[in-house]
């Protein structure tokens, strides 16, 4: 059974919601943990061969304050031979110059370190006008957008899930 640690701060209320159906969606053929970034150590992040890691984007771009506190570890890590999801909020219409960075953010730190990043989507269907999240016509991890597009979040996780099962 595949072991994937799920991590994102337990105290964001959309972002937990979203990584839950996350974690439903696998079944039981994947054990998935959920593990609280806000409480996590580096030699519990590096435990995990396959992560997905949650992360919404705050005002104008940034990282929340427990993803970029825990950055200056992350750029001590070696990450070689690890496979990472990535998951972001964001909300395009009120945000569009900096759609899900904080997917974007996440990604450069963890292919800095070595990590191999899976689970890249289309960027097709949203509309913004730019997002560092972006690479090739792609977004690297799943960009959901709850405030304008809700409808669509379900069968975007559903799918999303179903290709990582494949990549992991």
């Amino acid at each position: 059974m595949t072991k994937i640690g799920l991590i994102y701060s337990f105290n964001t209320i959309k972002t937990s919601k979203n990584a839950e159906k996350i974690k439903k969606a696998f079944g039981k053929e994947f054990d998935v943990e959920l593990v609280n970034v806000e409480e996590i150590d580096e030699e519990s992040f590096l435990s995990y061969k396959n992560l997905v890691l949650g992360v919404p984007t705050w005002f104008d771009g940034e990282l929340p304050n427990y993803w970029d506190e825990f950055m200056p570890a992350i750029e001590e890590f070696k990450l070689k031979g690890k496979k990472i999801a990535l998951f972001g909020l964001g909300d395009q219409v009120g945000y569009a110059e900096n759609f899900v960075d904080g997917i974007g953010l996440l990604a450069t730190a963890m292919e800095k370190r070595g990590a191999k990043l899976i689970g890249l989507t289309s960027s097709e269907g949203y509309n913004f006008e730019r997002s560092v999240a972006i690479r090739d016509g792609k977004f690297l991890g799943l960009a959901l957008d709850i405030e304008n597009q809700a409808a669509l979040t379900d069968e975007r996780i559903k799918a999303w899930v179903e290709q990582l099962k494949k990549e992991f």
